[in-house]
């Protein structure tokens, strides 16, 4: 299954790499590493995540505080929200109409 990101999920990876870079290099590279790894469970297994609304699902991070938001399209995966736990609950879901 193929993924695509969100042009404002793409921002928050890079958000979230530049606030880790900042702490130090090895940081950033884990919190990618944990991206990727959460890409390549969803794009194998990708009704493994818990469902949060209807056709949406939340895959969490396992070190860091941040969850895979998605839904399926397809033979896609589309990422709409890179969130990080502490933001506000369902700040993402006007991107599901807006996309």
């Amino acid at each position: 299954m193929n993924i695509r990101f969100l042009t404002i999920a793409e921002t928050e990876v890079d958000e979230a790499v530049s606030w880790y870079q900042e702490k130090s290099q090895d940081e950033s590279l884990r919190f990618l590493n944990e991206l990727d790894r959460a890409v390549q469970i969803v794009t194998a297994y990708p009704l493994i995540a818990a469902e949060i609304e209807p056709d949406i699902r939340s895959f969490l991070f396992r070190r860091f505080p941040y969850s895979l938001i998605y839904g399926i399209d397809e033979n896609v995966v589309v990422v709409i929200a890179v969130a990080h736990q502490s933001r506000e609950p369902r700040y993402w879901i006007n991107r599901i109409t807006s996309g």
